[in-house]
């Protein structure tokens, strides 16, 4: 009786000292049903283990069958080489640190909406985009490599593989059919904890801070009340994909608290350093990724600071540059945009339109300079380059006021077209002359390069642009009408059109695709923006359209 007693009284200390705040609901016991049904099916293979051959054997079958899956789904990645080697160097470090000497192989899974990670049998290790994405440290991600190693290294993948084996009743050399979901789904909070505990070990052993571990549960904990807010709010930012995935994450894994009390007790028990991170040296692709995200939804000024982010980690990232120069550009920045997009040029020349915005950018900012700040920089490249800037070289000296390059180059480039039946440099010769207010020139060339490609929406949207400042409104709008508007148009189109209707003095539609240009375009609130791109009729408009715009919210809120 003393013994039972005994017995008793430490289960309820101990219970005590582990115990964590968790939020009220049914998660906790859910957890406590998921890992019966786990601790049930893990007896029967608790005492037969396989070997490591036939379990690298088998990790290899289900590997290359996930690849083969991941060949048919996934798009066009040229960075995902650099971040699945920068992932083997990290993880190559940790394994060597490991009880098993195994194979380790590391994967990346270029998705922003897969926040997971999980391993397979005999030593592959898969990282998903969308986890990367919350990391700012190596250290960060040594913990969460480390957590999946020790999956493998204690055995817990295999014995995932063989309850598989029994539930299913297959052969064991059939294993490779294994769903991989069954890997992703995580294991018992015993395990799960064993996982993050020897992890961390690991990670420090590697000679990582084990803040990194500790960090990484505080974003998991962070995003855990996040989710749990958005799922009681009917508008939700995150997509349905990865809502799917947190929500399976965090089934199946233990609550962040427990996981980050059970770090700090280890390392202030075992003494672990706590000292400065190391940067995340493929951050910089992330973080360019995200801008890019920004500047498609128009937040311009984040978009430029996440750009900047990425270019302090990786000075010459191509995509950077680019996200930077638009969001400058849409800020009205133009000179700083202007020098972004001189850069981006001189880092790739196979962008020839790098310097065709250059070229604009220069000239939204000061038109009386631009030609010979545009010339005297051309003069210093390649020749085999120079010969690329011949269009916005005439174009800046046409807006200087001198016409002769830009009519010598129209009759070049009409011959060269009817030969070659390439349109692009005469509609872009013709936007030029519209930016210096020779509309007629203008609507010939832009014409005539619209007649070569039938249905091009960019050359039609910019006849519409032409035919506005012509006061052609209803040749304006037919040439809009002709363009399917889907979801992901252009603003510059839905904007013509409002102006054109605006004009027309059809102010109902015209507000109603104001409305809808500005939430997608928000550079056309922005004057300087405007009266530097376009002719001169459409500032105005767009000053009268949105105070009617303003006057009738005002009656609305009175009635």
């Amino acid at each position: 009786m003393a013994g039972i007693v005994l017995l008793g009284v430490s289960a309820i200390w101990l219970g005590e000292r582990r115990k964590v705040d968790v939020p009220p609901g049914p998660a906790p016991i859910l957890y406590l049903i998921a890992d019966t049904e786990q601790e049930l099916t893990r007896m029967p293979v608790s005492f037969t283990r396989m070997s490591d051959a036939k379990e690298i054997a088998i990790g290899n079958q289900l590997a290359r069958a996930y690849a083969s899956q991941e060949r048919e789904n996934a798009t066009r990645d040229p960075e995902k080489n650099d971040v699945e080697s920068y992932l083997t160097q990290v993880g190559s470090r940790l394994a060597a640190q490991g009880h098993r000497k195994l194979p380790y192989r590391f994967h990346y899974i270029p998705d922003k909406y897969f926040i997971n990670a999980f391993a397979l049998p005999g030593g592959h290790v898969y990282l998903g985009e969308g986890m990367l994405r919350l990391m700012d440290s190596e250290d960060e991600l040594a913990a969460v490599l480390g957590h999946e190693i020790e999956h493998i290294d204690h055995y817990h993948c295999a014995e995932r593989a063989q309850q598989e084996q029994a539930l299913r009743k297959i052969p064991l050399g059939g294993l490779f059919a294994i769903p991989v979901e069954v890997f992703e789904a995580g294991y018992s909070k015993d395990q799960e904890l064993e996982a993050d505990r020897e992890g961390a070990r690991l990670a420090v052993q590697a000679g990582y801070s084990a803040n990194g571990a500790i960090r990484m549960f505080e974003t998991f904990q962070r995003l855990y009340e996040e989710y749990q807010a958005r799922a009681r709010t009917p508008q939700q930012e995150m997509s349905q994909v990865a809502q799917q995935t947190i929500e399976g994450y965090f089934r199946s894994h233990p609550f962040a608290s427990e996981r980050i009390a059970q770090i700090q007790r280890l390392a202030a028990e075992e003494h672990w350093p706590l000292h400065a991170e190391r940067d995340l040296r493929v951050a910089y692709v992330f973080r360019s990724a995200e801008a890019a995200e920004a500047l498609h939804a128009g937040r311009y000024t984040q978009a430029q600071q996440l750009a900047l982010q990425s270019l302090k980690l990786h000075p010459d990232h191509p995509r950077a540059l680019e996200v930077l120069a638009r969001a400058q550009f849409a800020q009205a920045d133009f000179a700083a945009a202007a020098e972004t997009y001189r850069r981006l040029f001189e880092l790739d020349p196979s962008r020839p339109e790098a310097a065709e915005n250059y070229a604009m950018a220069l000239a939204a900012a000061d038109r009386q300079r631009a030609a010979a700040t545009f010339r005297h920089w051309a003069e210093s490249l390649p020749h085999e380059e120079a010969m690329k800037l011949d269009v916005p070289s005439a174009g800046l000296a046409l807006l200087a006021g001198d016409p002769a390059p830009a009519k010598e180059l129209q009759a070049k480039i009409s011959v060269t077209t009817e030969s070659s039946g390439d349109p692009n440099a005469l509609a872009q010769l013709g936007w030029w002359y519209y930016l210096a207010g020779d509309y007629e020139t203008a609507d010939n060339l832009v014409g005539s390069a619209a007649q070569l490609r039938v249905g091009n929406e960019r050359f039609l949207t910019e006849l519409g642009w032409i035919d506005i400042e012509r006061r052609r409104l209803a040749d304006s709008l037919q040439e809009l009408g002709s363009i399917y508007g889907g979801p992901d148009v252009p603003s510059n189109f839905t904007m013509a059109e409002a102006v054109a209707f605006w004009q027309g003095g059809q102010s109902d539609q015209a507000l109603t695709r104001f409305e809808t240009a500005n939430e997608s375009g928000p550079e056309w609130k922005n004057p300087r923006w405007v009266k530097a791109l376009y002719g001169p009729s459409v500032e105005p408009s767009l000053e009268q359209m949105q105070q009617e715009q303003e006057r009738r919210r005002r009656a609305s809120q009175r009635h």
